[in-house]
């Protein structure tokens, strides 16, 4: 069970591996800007908490468990991503123009339930889509697709310094300190396109899930079935322009 106390809120000292949940928009600008900026500076890690909550268990084993965590909380990121794209009336699939679709509070990203406002490993695949030119298309001009989210989980791996540890929202939240810049990234963690259907239908009920709803546990567990595949670093770039 998280922890209640204010007391629990201690920094960590030294390098910290986190975990920390994203969308593909928001890959895309970690290689644009050169940083990244965590949704409420919310990741997650192998905490004493965590390890507390498992009677065995090495480091290994628990950092799954935490990139696992992230993944779920990278559901919650596309399901607001989602939301922000009804509301442009632009659909639901294809690209996503930025990571800006969360809500203010850090339980959002952890399990939305908290309102202080705190915030394995397979080759790539290939997933292009063609957009129509407006001035030379026929007809109505397409869609805008900028803010249509891509139905893949994604994570990024990092190594950061200052991070708070966040007992009282989960076991493996932690707070960042700040951006996390672009040579801290260690890995990035992303589903492949087979992926798609399983966690589009995960994101319709994530919220659900959140809430007990064992049905809606059981459809996340077809979409994390779906081991995340590993990049390196500066393989980013060419992936995203593979999407």
């Amino acid at each position: 069970m998280p922890a209640s106390s204010e007391s629990s809120h201690r920094a960590v000292s030294g390098k910290l591996r986190v975990y920390v949940p994203v969308t593909v928009a928001m890959l895309r600008e970690l290689v644009t800007e050169r940083e990244l900026r965590a949704v409420n500076d919310t990741a997650f890690a192998v905490t004493p908490a965590l390890r507390e909550a498992y009677a065995s268990g090495d480091d290994e084993e628990l950092a799954e468990v935490a990139m696992g965590e992230a993944a779920r909380a990278s559901l919650r990121l596309l399901a607001d991503d989602r939301a922000a794209d009804e509301l442009h009336g632009t659909g639901d699939d294809g690209d996503a123009a930025g990571g800006s679709g969360a809500t203010d509070d850090a339980g959002d990203v952890a399990a939305r339930t908290d309102d202080t406002g705190d915030s394995a490993d397979t080759d790539g695949g290939d997933d292009a889509e063609a957009v129509l030119d407006p001035a030379t298309a026929d007809g109505p001009a397409p869609t805008d697709v900028s803010h249509r989210p891509v139905y893949r989980r994604a994570v990024v791996a990092a190594d950061v310094e200052g991070a708070t540890l966040r007992p009282d929202l989960d076991d493996a939240v932690v707070r960042l300190s700040g951006p996390i810049t672009w040579n801290r990234v260690a890995s990035v963690h992303l589903d492949l396109v087979e992926a798609e259907p399983a966690v589009a239908k995960a994101v319709d009920v994530i919220d659900a899930a959140d809430m007990g709803d064992p049905d809606a546990e059981f459809v996340l567990g077809d979409a994390e079935d779906h081991q995340l595949a590993w990049y390196a670093t500066q393989e980013l770039p060419f992936l995203l322009d593979l999407l």
